[in-house]
């Protein structure tokens, strides 16, 4: 496909997700869907393009400001074509007199575009050097970083400058793409060798004991091995969350906030398919997923319960050896997945969720039972959505303690992760998604 016709399809694609209150994947999964006649290569563009725009939306708006777009480029869709072609130029380094060419503007545009993608590339240069000045610090660091200011502020004073700094890069990146083996089905190295036999180089993650990473990106749900349950998608930190659960084989467990299921999943084999998982969700659209997984991956000991927000089914009050809460929360963990959230999420948003998830742990808390285990955990690196939860929680309710993660998770030679008295996971230090647990138990 032509060069304009595939920044075309981007600009269209960016929009929708602006408009949109769905994440960016779901988003573009809906309009590869259809647009069938894009190719692999073309949606490969066309993806990588819109998530580069995503990432960098704040630095590249921020960029064309004052430039001669100002007068001319109200419009939207023109708009989010100037942030098309500068992201090409800023971050793919693409001349600019090659790219409009391949581009073919109308006549006006023609005229226009070279010298506002002039003046915005001499600006970044400017900005690089330091002498775009005029800024304070956070405003500066939230352009440079791509942020919104708030971000940058809450997260200095919760972390420092320079985690600050390494925490945003790395969520700038594009995740990995993590697998976790079903050892009901195969092993590690069985997968592995199965995968390869598909073309599909993978090698074993840093941590999980049962993770593999792939060496490059394909639409992985068709392959034969997927379709036998040999693995599931699955970020290596969510892999880990599962293992601190730590669930016995005959156990009673609950699964709160179960989504998707992908946990639920995980801790049926951990429990090597026996005792009891039931998996809650007050959506039952998400629970429906869970239906087809459990199928294909071959457990047939979770329960699957639609529950009501404010109702706790009798036979759980009191009798879980293990309960999950993995609270919903605002996903600034996995930014490295869907970097559109930078844009949604507000300090109202996690102010916000701060009760709920409040509300969601104390509710099923409810449900363990004296010596019982319980984990709260989220995808988010917001000191409100984690340890602001779980610390008001254990003042209200004094029959809980908090247990040191390192404790469980020596027995799968993971301590080092587990020192401090909450567990943490940082996308720049483990290239993980950002995950916050917190292991409690139900004293006497």
């Amino acid at each position: 496909m032509k060069k304009s016709s595939l920044i075309g399809h981007t600009v269209e694609a960016y929009d929708l997700i602006l408009r949109d209150k769905h994440p960016a994947d779901s988003v573009l999964d809906t309009f590869f869907r259809s647009h069938k006649y894009l190719g692999s290569h073309d949606r490969r563009f066309v993806a990588e393009t819109v998530y580069g725009m995503l990432r960098y939306k704040r630095r590249l708006e921020w960029l064309l400001q004052g430039t001669s777009s100002e007068a001319s480029a109200s419009e939207d869709q023109r708009r989010s074509l100037l942030v098309c072609l500068l992201y090409l130029v800023v971050y793919c380094r693409e001349e600019i007199a090659k790219l409009l060419e391949q581009c073919e503007p109308d006549p006006e545009e023609k005229k226009l575009l070279p010298v506002v993608l002039a003046e915005a590339k001499a600006r970044n240069e400017r900005f690089e050097a330091a002498s775009d000045g005029g800024l304070d610090k956070v405003t500066r660091l939230a352009i440079k970083l791509s942020f919104p200011n708030w971000m940058i502020e809450r997260w200095l004073e919760e972390y420092g400058e320079e985690e600050t700094c390494a925490m945003c890069s790395a969520l700038n990146t594009q995740a990995p793409l993590t697998l976790r083996v079903n050892l009901l089905k195969t092993d590690v190295e069985g997968c592995r060798r199965a995968l390869e036999q598909e073309k599909l180089k993978t090698e074993a993650t840093k941590f999980s004991p049962v993770g593999l990473t792939a060496h490059r990106r394909m639409n992985i749900f068709g392959l034969e091995t997927f379709q036998k349950g040999f693995f599931e998608v699955q970020d290596e930190g969510s892999q880990i969350l599962s293992l601190l659960v730590d669930p016995k084989p005959t156990s009673k467990v609950v699964d709160a906030c179960a989504g998707g299921g992908g946990k639920s999943l995980a801790l049926a084999v951990l429990m090597k398919n026996r005792g009891s998982i039931y998996a809650l969700d007050t959506n039952s659209y998400r629970l429906d997923g869970l239906r087809k997984r459990i199928k294909r991956s071959g457990v047939d000991t979770i329960r699957i319960r639609a529950v009501e927000a404010d109702h706790l089914p009798d036979d759980l009050v009191g009798t879980a050896d293990n309960v999950l809460v993995d609270a919903p929360c605002s996903g600034l963990g996995t930014i490295r997945r869907n970097p559109g959230t930078k844009w949604t999420v507000t300090p109202e948003t996690v102010a916000e969720l701060h009760v709920k998830q409040l509300g969601i742990l104390t509710h099923y808390a409810r449900c363990v039972k004296v010596n019982g285990r319980l984990v709260y955990a989220t995808c988010t690196t917001m000191k409100d959505e984690n340890e602001g939860v779980v610390e008001k929680f254990l003042v209200d309710h004094p029959q809980f303690e908090l247990l040191v993660p390192a404790s469980i998770l020596k027995r799968y030679q993971l301590e080092a992760l587990g020192q401090e008295k909450y567990f943490r996971l940082k996308p720049h230090v483990h290239n993980t998604d950002g995950f916050f647990a917190a292991v409690m138990r139900r004293k006497e």
